[in-house]
């Protein structure tokens, strides 16, 4: 955790040249709007710039933030240096769709300081990239890791999918080309790995063609083979599995931008659709780029909500939180933090998880086991 406990930057870059059909993230393909965006952008800056003292982490997300030409990425981070104070050594992360990596753009985030590249590989089949809807191949996206490599950079993250369904009812031959795709990421020793189950949301392409076909996603028991032999895989490797989803070959190569929102540090998000959080308040803006525009032209903050979260329902986001991570909950912190002793109220509670596998309860701490990370929610609502 950041010792001094300094807010995170974000950056939603709402544009993608195409939707995947998986993504429920807010974008669009109209980037004919880009330059309304970029206007937008600094304007919110703008409104931002003393709003906090200073960040310790600047994440460019979306959407696709590749999608942006090199004049307008550097343009983004000149303006980020002008408005905000960046500390010293500051991890700044830039997610790249591999068909958009050129060496051009490579030289320039390094010029620009950007020390830490995220690749949504997904995949290292053409079919799965196909059936996602991505518009890079898997050659692209083995292509994009050596030129980011050949380019310096030291801090690599990639993007990978599991759990899909099984063409042909054959959910054996799906599950071992998941393995394949691992095994050829790690044959690549990226610095950091983010797997993530297929989920279906609401409104998306897949989610309405699987409504209407035969296939199905995985069940419940195939859900966990997926995600213990992931786990037991990479750990093999080298790798720490310190958050459900994340991996990092070392400490250091966590992801110090993401571990902010599971620890309740503060964050500012920027860009349509973007989430902020002062520690008690959070406020969101509009999942629409005319709306979020139109608020700034006239020159107020795009908040399409906010709410003000009470002890209680901090202390819950925490357990929820702090459950999906490996390092768990440090009980003496939080009971200074939320006003709940752990140990003293839900002692019994954590003996049952603990006899069942699902936790280990020592050094007053509770931190899920592998198995405890597969099922972290059911774990918080135990808990709660």
């Amino acid at each position: 955790m950041n010792t001094e406990n300094l807010p995170g930057l974000y950056l939603h870059i709402p544009f993608c040249r195409s939707k995947c059909a998986y993504c429920g993230f807010y974008s669009r393909t109209d980037i004919s709007r880009i330059p309304d965006f970029l206007k937008g952008l600094r304007a919110e800056m703008a409104l931002y710039r003393k709003a906090f003292p200073r960040f310790d982490t600047v994440y460019l997300g979306g959407g696709t933030p590749s999608v942006l030409e090199t004049p307008h990425l550097e343009a983004v981070l000149d303006t980020v240096r002008r408005h905000f104070v960046i500390a010293d050594g500051a991890e700044i992360t830039v997610e790249i769709n591999p068909g958009d990596l050129t060496a051009e753009a490579l030289r320039t985030l390094r010029a620009l300081g950007v020390n830490r590249l995220t690749l949504g590989c997904q995949s290292f089949d053409d079919a799965v990239l196909a059936f996602l809807g991505r518009r890079h191949t898997a050659g692209q996206g083995r292509d994009a890791i050596l030129a980011a490599r050949a380019a310096g950079f030291d801090h690599l993250g990639l993007d990978l999918i599991y759990g899909l369904p099984a063409p042909g009812g054959d959910p054996g031959a799906t599950f071992r080309g998941w393995l394949t795709t691992l095994r050829t990421a790690l044959s690549f020793q990226p610095e950091h790995l983010s797997c993530y189950q297929l989920t279906l949301e609401a409104d998306t392409p897949l989610a309405a063609t699987l409504a209407l076909s035969p296939l199905s996603l995985p069940d419940d028991d195939l859900s966990a083979r997926y995600f213990l032999t992931t786990s037991e895989r990479l750990e093999a490797a080298g790798y720490r599995h310190y958050e459900v989803s994340n991996f990092a070959r070392d400490d250091d190569h966590r992801a110090r931008h993401n571990r902010k929102y599971w620890d309740h540090t503060p964050y500012l998000g920027l860009g349509p659709a973007a989430h902020s959080f002062d520690g008690a308040r959070r406020w969101w803006n509009p999942r629409d780029l005319d709306a979020w525009v139109g608020a700034l032209r006239e020159g107020v903050r795009p908040i399409a909500g906010e709410e003000t979260l009470t002890r209680d329902q901090q202390r819950l986001e925490a357990l929820f939180l702090g459950l999906r991570t490996r390092e768990g909950i440090d009980i003496r912190a939080f009971r200074r933090r939320y006003g709940l002793d752990l140990r003293a109220e839900r002692g019994n509670e954590i003996g049952q998880l603990a006899a069942a596998g699902l936790v280990r309860s020592d050094g007053g701490r509770v931190s899920p086991t592998r198995r405890g990370l597969a099922c972290a929610d059911f774990l918080a609502r135990f808990l709660s």
